[in-house]
């Protein structure tokens, strides 16, 4: 929740940019940022965040939770140290997983935050969360809290490199009191635990911003998919962004590669700090609780 409230403004910032209803609006990401205050003040900053502050909790919960029972299915030995190939095959799994989640969470918050206060427009008034979910269940009933599932379950995937990144950089970052890295915590659970005792504050944080930077490059262009996906009503005539695949082509064939880069200065701006947040506040958090 803490890293929510963090990055939310670059977020609505990311879909403005990206939504190809509001996109030319907005010259840069500078641009949109500012316009956002002008014309809607800070709270147009954060139109939507009460869906994704709701499934932060319970996302993270599985995000942590899945990453450690797939990591320890791979594992022989419960005491050995996992791999970094096998992080990574556990980050994605669990990307796949929480995009249960994550799909209808994104949904609701895409479609208020790329309403944009127009003078004389009804959408000056910006539609309540529980409009959002009455008027999708109504319209297209459960499937249509799930459009767009399969580009955010693709994105996800990022996972893998984002937990990759954050152990890689713990483990590489001098620690002249610690001790050797395959003496490390028998249980990836213990070497969470341990964090705090064998790692300094910027340790934890450099990693945060590194797995933030990595999980995002690696999978961003089914970002940029999922939000032209889910931004649209589904089976509406002539749309060209009814599936993933129809999205990939119709977005590369009028606007080039560069479309599926929209939005990545944003992201990365917000990544870093954001996760910096995810990461020790999880770590501040489980040491505390031990």
């Amino acid at each position: 929740m803490a890293a929510v409230v963090v990055g939310y403004p670059f977020d609505t910032v990311k879909v403005r940019f990206q939504n190809p209803q509001t996109a030319s609006r907005y010259r840069s990401a500078t641009h949109a940022f500012f316009t956002i205050v002008r014309e809607e003040r800070v709270r147009g900053l954060y139109r939507g965040i009460t869906a994704p502050l709701a499934g932060a909790p319970p996302l993270n919960g599985l995000v942590f939770s899945s990453y450690r029972s797939l990591l320890h299915a791979q594992l022989d030995d419960a005491r050995a140290t996992p791999t970094l190939t096998q992080v990574n095959l556990a980050g994605a799994g669990t990307g796949i997983i929480s995009s249960l989640i994550t799909t209808p969470a994104e949904l609701i918050k895409i479609h208020q935050q790329s309403l944009v206060r127009t003078t004389g427009s009804q959408s000056s008034q910006p539609l309540r969360d529980r409009d959002v979910i009455l008027h999708l269940w109504r319209t297209h009933g459960l499937r249509g809290f799930y459009r767009g599932i399969t580009a955010t379950a693709l994105r996800d995937t990022g996972y893998g490199a984002y937990f990759a990144a954050y152990e890689a950089t713990l483990r590489y970052w001098p620690r002249p009191h610690a001790p050797p890295t395959h003496d490390r915590a028998d249980s990836p659970a213990k070497e969470v635990e341990s964090a705090l005792a064998t790692h300094s504050w910027p340790a934890m944080l450099a990693a945060g911003g590194m797995a933030g930077i990595a999980g995002w490059v690696v999978t961003f262009p089914f970002d940029v998919v999922k939000t032209r996906v889910q931004s649209t009503p589904p089976g509406e005539p002539g749309n060209p962004y009814r599936s993933t695949w129809s999205t990939i082509v119709a977005s590369y064939r009028a606007e080039g590669l560069g479309v599926f880069f929209r939005g990545l200065a944003p992201t990365l701006i917000r990544a870093i700090p954001v996760n910096m947040v995810t990461f020790t506040t999880f770590e501040a958090v489980v040491h505390f609780c031990s």
